[in-house]
């Protein structure tokens, strides 16, 4: 992974959207089933909608139910981080981009496949690219 990617609060307010800023800037979430990509199933990549790096793929999307496009696994590459979450009186895994530490989503321990993973995730804190990694 390259170096952080650092921009002061303005920097970021004039680049994001005010709802994008709130999501990924501020550990907002959006409400289930309102999201631009939560029933969207073209092929391609979800990129960081701060920085640009690559962090799902939608071959690893699914349709979990819970109304936020969830899933199975990030991109390889350490694109992703974790941590622990116990705002609103919960015990959650936040994820965020490992590039600029913009807050994407949750993880849940309750997904498809061998990992049996679930990276729920904000529309607003992706940008979605019908290319391939890298193009």
């Amino acid at each position: 992974m390259n170096e952080k990617i650092e921009k002061s609060d303005r920097e970021w307010r004039d680049t994001l959207t005010p709802e994008q800023y709130r999501i990924t800037r501020q550990k907002g979430t959006e409400p289930a089933f309102t999201g631009k990509y939560a029933d969207h199933h073209a092929d391609g990549v979800y990129n960081c909608v701060c920085c640009g790096a690559p962090l799902f793929d939608s071959k690893d999307k699914y349709d979990s139910g819970s109304g936020w496009p969830s899933f199975t696994r990030p991109i390889d590459g350490g694109r992703v981080d974790s941590g622990a979450d116990l705002s609103h009186g919960m015990r959650r895994t936040e994820v965020t981009c490992a590039a600029c530490d913009a807050h994407l989503g949750h993880v849940f321990d309750d997904g498809p496949g061998p990992e049996g993973a679930r990276f729920c995730i904000n529309s607003a804190a992706l940008e979605f690219d019908t290319g391939e990694i890298g193009e």
